[in-house]
């Protein structure tokens, strides 16, 4: 059992960069869905899809990453901010600025997961759950 599922998405997309895997399986839960199709929206990864293969018990993630045209990381960095540990809340005047804003905070309000420019704009706070660039 993991104590923090969130927390696991993030480290299989980095651990799946790094050796320049073509997708990645990941336990499906709604959550993790929204932040995956947050991640496609944003242009981080390719596509997300939920798949139940043949004798699991559970549905699964697969998540297509995405690569330069000379097969450079398009996630450099992803990191976990609010953890089971320490939640971090924020209000929409605080609202972290990533890499001068060419990175991405994925926030979750009360209108969904949304990445920081847009809860900036709908001017809305929320659990900063994680940043990437």
């Amino acid at each position: 059992m993991l104590s923090d599922p969130i927390a696991d998405m993030l480290t299989r997309i980095r651990n799946a960069t790094r050796v320049h895997k073509e997708s990645v399986d990941i336990p499906a839960s709604k959550f993790k869905e929204q932040l995956a199709q947050l991640l496609v929206r944003e242009g981080y990864v390719a596509s997300c899809e939920r798949t139940r293969d043949e004798g699991m018990k559970f549905d699964v993630l697969r998540v297509t990453l995405k690569y330069g045209v000379k097969r450079e990381q398009v996630i450099k960095h992803i990191e976990r901010i609010s953890r089971p540990g320490r939640r971090a809340y924020v209000s929409h005047e605080n609202l972290p600025r990533i890499q001068k804003g060419l990175g991405l905070a994925v926030v979750s309000t009360s209108h969904g997961l949304l990445a920081d420019r847009d809860a900036r704009k709908q001017g809305i706070g929320g659990e900063v759950i994680c940043v990437l660039w």
